[in-house]
């Protein structure tokens, strides 16, 4: 395998140039003339040629140095350049920002929130990826994502945001005609709307205050992959639906649809920002990242602060 230049060699020779001097670069570098002097006898040994004829009081060029110079002298300047660039970057936000979240969550509560952001930071834009599967954040190289459920344990970084409480409903037409159910187990006798990415795949788990548990698999005419797909079949009156209240919170204010089994709870999931391990993370995350928390959690305890 073919080594790789040494680029540190070849950047101390190019300072030794530009200063004329060994001490000066070495000083301008903040290294001892003793690690200056070993780089660029390095690099002569590594050519096999000299590229200094050296004395006490005069430094200069060779005929071989003085060719290396010429690009050496700009590898040094682009390689200065390329790192003044990379710390701007991390330093002023700008550029791309790959954003995973949910659908509807995404359109009803993020995209309102999107052109403050845009506006305060001009240099930066956003790739908005809208779906409610769960998305490989490190393989499909997005920078961050919201996600609402009960996480897994796994390696990456995430902050809990806020409660998602969820709400099991049926419009008033449907509990006129098929009865109300009074617990868990008796939504087996209902038609049930059922969700593509719900954690426990298909069945739905419920808790009284007592600490008493019960589990259903529901079933019905309708399986979504996107819970705000089900509202009008819920609204209609054909089935009963188990939603979160940034879905439902609207139709149940509204009346077209009652909350049952009011003295149970389905595990409360929580809205939670994730981003892949390591760090530093680029200006331009942090800073949406940060509006995202302070946002939403205000807007979560301006809601709490009406209810």
């Amino acid at each position: 395998m073919a080594k790789l230049p040494d680029f540190e060699a070849m950047a101390i020779f190019a300072k030794v140039v530009e200063q004329r001097s060994f001490a000066s670069a070495a000083q301008d570098l903040a290294l001892s003339k003793a690690t200056v002097s070993k780089a660029v006898s390095r690099l002569e040994e590594r050519l096999g040629t000299r590229l200094f004829n050296r004395t006490s009081r005069r430094l200069a060029l060779t005929d071989d140095g003085q060719r290396l110079s010429e690009r050496a002298i700009r590898l040094l300047a682009d390689g200065e350049e390329a790192e003044t660039e990379a710390l701007a970057q991390s330093v002023v936000p700008r550029g791309l920002v790959r954003f995973a979240v949910p659908m509807t969550f995404g359109v009803k509560k993020i995209a309102p929130l999107l052109p403050a952001f845009l506006e305060q930071y001009p240099e930066v834009s956003i790739d908005l990826h809208l779906s409610d599967a769960t998305v490989d954040l490190i393989g499909e190289g997005f920078d961050l994502a919201l996600r609402i459920a009960r996480l897994p344990d796994s390696s990456l970084i995430a902050r809990r945001l806020c409660a998602i409480p969820r709400y099991t409903v049926a419009a008033p037409s449907y509990l006129k005609r098929y009865g109300r159910p009074t617990h868990p187990m008796h939504l087996a006798e209902h038609k049930c709307f059922g969700y593509a990415y719900l954690a426990t795949a298909g069945v739905w788990h419920y808790t009284n205050a007592a600490g008493e548990q019960a589990s259903v698999r529901p079933a019905g005419q309708l399986r979504v992959n996107n819970g705000e797909a089900v509202l009008p079949a819920v609204i209609a009156g054909l089935g009963i639906a188990d939603l979160p209240d940034f879905i439902i919170g609207d139709a149940i204010a509204s009346g077209q649809v009652e909350v049952i089994l009011k003295g149970w709870t389905q595990a409360e999931g929580a809205m939670h920002l994730v981003m892949p391990p390591g760090g530093p993370r680029p200006a331009r995350v942090e800073v949406l990242a940060d509006f995202l928390v302070r946002e939403l959690v205000k807007g979560r305890k301006g809601r709490a602060a009406q209810a």
